[in-house]
């Protein structure tokens, strides 16, 4: 029987490390919901129409290297307000989720819309200038030469972009077990999430 992990939040909060620590943990499938929506975006920068790209995106387009710059990561917050965009993704991320081994999906409305019924469902946050400070030291430590401030303003752009959209906005859903990183190393964060989901298959049976 399929048990699925819900996981939200918004960007650099910690819940792509924590998912896969979960999934790893559980030895449940794992996606990050995210790369499918930079996939989306790295092909509309090259040119592709959103739509379109969404339905003609392959699993190969998820492994590039190029969905982790910034130019990628805005994109992506960009094509995410797209009703068809969406629309388009959902039954993909729908049938990962009823895999037979069990799955983690992480991304922005995994608990409120992709899979309301999800067997657990977290929300992992921390402050803007928490997130915009571990955004920033990936970056530069990848090579990209950008000022904190820029990296703030971004972090604080897309969380208004994704809580305000019209279509799935970002926001918790109302059982959903909050986790605040902020003050947190990923040992906690990552026992945390992995005792939240404990209880839930305790409580299964």
């Amino acid at each position: 029987m399929s048990f699925t992990v819900a996981i939200d939040g918004p960007a650099a909060a910690g819940k792509g490390t924590i998912s896969k620590a979960v999934a790893a943990h559980f030895g449940f499938a794992h996606l990050d919901t995210g790369l499918l929506y930079r996939a989306v975006g790295a092909k509309v920068l090259a040119g592709a129409e959103p739509i379109a790209a969404a339905r003609a995106l392959d699993p190969v387009d998820l492994e590039s290297d190029d969905l982790r710059t910034p130019a990628v990561a805005q994109a992506a917050s960009e094509v995410a307000v797209n009703a068809g965009v969406r629309a388009e993704l959902i039954e993909f991320q729908r049938k990962f989720s009823m895999r037979p081994e069990g799955a983690v999906l992480d991304g922005r409305d995994i608990g409120t819309v992709i899979c309301p019924d999800a067997d657990v469902k977290l929300f992992v946050t921390a402050s803007a200038e928490c997130r915009a400070e571990r955004r920033f030291k990936e970056l530069n430590g990848k090579g990209h030469d950008v000022p904190y401030e820029q990296v703030l303003a971004d972090v604080k752009a897309r969380d208004a972009r994704d809580s305000g959209r019209a279509t799935a906005p970002l926001i918790a859903a109302y059982d959903a077990v909050t986790i605040d990183t902020s003050d947190m190393t990923i040992d906690a964060a990552v026992s945390a999430a992995i005792g939240a989901v404990e209880r839930a298959k305790n409580a299964i049976g």
